[in-house]
């Protein structure tokens, strides 16, 4: 098929047909390829991808990985795999995937790791196996629809601009202010440039152009999905670059996305991603976070405003004029509420406001009525629809008040962003209905094992999980003799980090339809890291960096001259950290927001002396291996904050059921953050270092502290200052 012209109005564009998946394979080839003879196992498959790396080694946990999954595939029970960092979790899945007929789906919570996956272990793997195979697997990229290009609205981007952008309420932007002709000026250029990349691009996906635009002009000439009117409907249907992704992804082996378009696809009734028998959630102790924010949803003044203005035109005036009163009313009540949840339901400005909003719109949706093919504009009148069909039905939530349901009032430092907003007390219930139907589900993560144990992840993912049995008397023994408070004896009898048995993995755990499986790391994390808890610091009682726990942090970067990697619990302790050793040290020490985060740690992985200080965003997805990073600071312990309004409702909703919200919320969230910060420091089998907790509840605590010392990797555990420094200084020599 040769290029056509397709387009309306004033935008017309060349183009070529796309290309069905990634290292292309018609339908009927693939399907014909996998139904011929006896197929390669998985294992056989991992080997030959393990051998296709130079210098590359079969690992036991990766070995046992991909068997797990090959027999729960055939099984049909789902799977819970913990995989220690080192272990090679990506190619442990992906092989078992090449065997299953139809896509496999791998979800990831991170852009890093899908880029790994795509860029990387996939076309590494599509080489070593394709002489197995006898052909090559072919695999795809799902997003969601807003990050592809959307030829309908870049026709109508022009008309588009005075509407939806250049006289955006002041309060929308950072800043405020009244638009001025030069941002004007610099917006337009960014739409030429988007037409002329529109010519260009093969798949019109926005992480693809380079440079960028801003997301102001990417909104202008991208669709949601709630506001497509289909591909049959709209005039450039046949040539859209988000139906073409989805095209693609029916027709490759292996379909890459990422949690929330999946969670998407979960509230929507499995329409979004393609069939499949193998999902495989990679970084899942992401997951329920995900999904809770995919069915998030809020009210913001500013978005009432946009929603009129963009209907105004399908709207009678009277009707036009109650959507504004409704605007107006939301920004009243929110300017008088405090920021917070709301546990005695709305407070009767944010009910009056809530109540004319839903009158307003449902008046207004009545009014525009059905989006018909002979409309004179579809897209437009499709776009209007959907969004105040958003306002409507957030209204109608937050008036029903609803028991599973938490609403709270969100405000920032700077005072431009009000937002009334509604969330999920618990997804667990949605996740047991939509994750698992019809599908084999592999959650993986290197935080699975919370306390010891798969069962507080397993009912956070929906799964019916029995409670903990009772210990043994051996091992209620064992627990008596390493109590929390009790002297260290350093040498003999050191203690690991989890009061674990060296190099143990943590017991398989199993319920109605599922099991888990801990592969451990190949990493030797008891010689190769100290876990050192300042034990005889004061308990944390106040914001920021107390003036004891600046000095112990001072004393240990010293000790080891930089190379330090400091994880804060607040953007005020992080700067108090950065200051004191700027004051006291020659060190450069970077600060997270001083300069763009890829920039600070490039010169952290790069500069041998230098320090790293930031808060959580550094606290997973930052991979310094070898001598860079060989301390790693955590300021105090990382449960939620009291003013979490998710989190502090969920914990209620324990008290008030008998139970005890702070270990049943809190103690788990804070085992997950801590072992991801703490997993920034040994990246490979070379590694050595130390982590440093300045936080003594992580060793006083009887209650929670054993539990989160056992979520996390076997560290020789000491609460010695002269053995963290002493060790520091080794290897501030080497």
């Amino acid at each position: 098929m040769g290029a056509v012209a397709v387009g309306g109005g004033g935008y017309r564009r060349t183009v070529t047909p796309p290309r069905t998946a990634t290292g292309s394979a018609t339908p009927s080839a693939r399907g014909g390829s996998r139904r011929r003879g006896a197929r390669p196992s998985g294992t056989d498959l991992l080997a030959a991808a393990v051998g296709a790396v130079p210098g590359g080694t079969a690992r036991p946990g990766q070995q046992q990985m991909t068997t797990a999954i090959e027999e729960c595939v055939t099984s049909g029970e789902h799977l819970l795999v913990q995989a220690g960092t080192g272990t090679g979790k990506s190619l442990a899945y992906l092989a078992p995937a090449l065997t299953v007929d139809g896509p496999v789906v791998v979800s990831t919570a991170t852009l890093a790791l899908q880029s790994q996956l795509v860029d990387h272990d996939l076309p590494r793997l599509a080489d070593a196996v394709e002489p197995l195979l006898g052909r090559r697997p072919t695999f795809a990229v799902l997003k969601g629809r807003h990050h592809y290009l959307c030829l309908a609205r870049l026709d109508n981007s022009t008309a588009d601009e005075p509407e939806d952008t250049l006289f955006d309420a002041p309060a929308a932007r950072p800043g405020g202010g009244t638009k001025w002709l030069g941002e004007a000026g610099r917006l337009g250029k960014q739409i030429e440039r988007l037409r002329d990349w529109a010519e260009k691009t093969d798949t019109g996906d926005r992480d693809e152009l380079d440079p960028g635009v801003d997301d102001q002009a990417w909104r202008l000439v991208s669709m949601p999905s709630r506001e497509c009117v289909g591909a049959a409907r709209c005039p450039f249907g046949a040539e859209c670059f988000a139906e073409a992704s989805r095209a693609r992804a029916r027709e490759a082996d292996i379909v890459v996305t990422n949690h929330s378009l999946l969670a998407v696809d979960m509230l929507a009734d499995r329409h979004i991603v393609p069939p499949h028998k193998l999902l495989i959630v990679d970084e899942a102790h992401e997951l329920a976070d995900r999904v809770s924010s995919a069915a998030q949803a809020e009210l913001v003044p500013e978005l009432i405003d946009r929603t009129t203005r963009r209907a105004r035109t399908l709207l009678r005036p009277e009707t036009a004029d109650a959507l504004t009163a409704a605007g107006d009313a939301l920004a009243v009540g929110l300017a008088e509420a405090p920021a917070g949840r709301l546990t005695a339901g709305l407070p009767s400005p944010l009910r009056e406001a809530c109540t004319l909003l839903d009158a307003a719109t449902r008046t207004a949706l009545d009014a525009i009525g059905e989006v018909k093919s002979d409309d004179p504009d579809p897209v437009r009148k499709q776009q209007a629809k959907a969004a105040l069909d958003d306002l409507s039905t957030t209204a109608q939530r937050l008036l029903e008040e609803a028991d599973h349901d938490v609403a709270w009032v969100e405000k920032n430092d700077g005072g431009s962003r009000r937002a009334l907003v509604v969330a999920p007390l618990s997804v667990a219930g949605t996740l047991a209905t939509h994750l698992y139907d019809e599908r084999t589900v592999v959650a993986t993560s290197a935080t699975l094992a919370l306390g010891g144990r798969f069962d507080t992840v397993a009912r956070a993912l929906g799964l019916d999980a029995p409670p903990p049995a009772p210990p043994s008397p051996a091992a209620a023994a064992q627990a008596a003799r390493t109590a929390p408070g009790r002297p260290v004896a350093e040498a003999p009898g050191r203690r690991l980090a989890g009061d674990t048995n060296p190099g143990s993995v943590v017991p398989a755990t199993e319920g109605p339809g599922w099991r888990s499986l801990d592969v451990g790391s190949p990493f030797d994390y008891a010689r190769q890291g100290i876990l050192y808890v300042a034990a005889h610091l004061p308990r944390p009682s106040v914001s920021g960096l107390p003036d004891a726990a600046g000095e112990e942090l001072l004393g240990l970067v010293e000790a080891l001259g930089g190379r330090t990697l400091g994880l804060f619990s607040s953007r005020r302790a992080a700067q108090q950290a950065a200051e004191l050793l700027r004051a006291r040290t020659d060190l450069p020490v970077l600060l997270q927001g001083e300069e763009a985060l890829p920039l600070l740690v490039r010169r952290f992985r790069e500069e041998r002396s230098s320090c790293l200080f930031g808060v959580m965003s550094l606290w997973q997805g930052v991979d310094v291996p070898g001598d860079a990073c060989q301390l790693v600071v955590i300021d105090r312990l990382p449960f939620p904050r009291p003013d979490e309004p998710l989190a502090a409702a969920r914990a209620a909703a324990v008290d008030s059921g008998g139970g005890s919200g702070f270990a049943a919320v809190s103690v788990p969230i804070a085992a997950v953050r801590l072992a991801q910060g703490v997993g920034r420091l040994i990246r490979a089998t070379g590694d050595k270092g130390v982590v440093a907790v300045l936080d003594s509840r992580l060793e006083t605590a009887r209650g929670y502290g054993p539990f989160l010392r056992r979520s996390l990797p076997p560290f020789w555990y000491t609460t010695r200052p002269e053995v963290a420094r002493g060790a520091l200084q080794r290897l501030a020599t080497t």
